[in-house]
């Protein structure tokens, strides 16, 4: 599934679960910064490793507590996908 579905569905669950506006306002703008960096990919493209170098590139530029949320963001969306059988554990 390409990450443009993925995060309609994210946003549909996150939001039935009750999460505020603000916050998926908030994981949007990550979300953009994901498909900006890796292009509007299926989700089972995004391995480990180019996600480390992804956040590592970040890293260079943010703030501790702006990073943290971009790795905050990351960490919920895949733990998701996996629960919805999206990606293999």
């Amino acid at each position: 599934m390409i990450l443009t579905d993925v995060w309609g569905l994210y946003k549909a669950d996150k939001q039935i679960q009750g999460y505020s506006p603000q916050t998926l306002k908030a994981y949007y703008v990550q979300f953009n910064l994901l498909v900006n960096s890796f292009g509007n990919i299926s989700i089972q493209e995004l391995s480990t490793n180019s996600l480390k170098v992804y956040l590592g590139k970040a890293a260079e530029k943010l703030k501790p507590a702006s990073l943290g949320h971009r790795i905050q963001f990351i960490k919920s969306l895949f733990r998701w996908a996996q629960d919805e059988n999206l990606i293999n554990g």
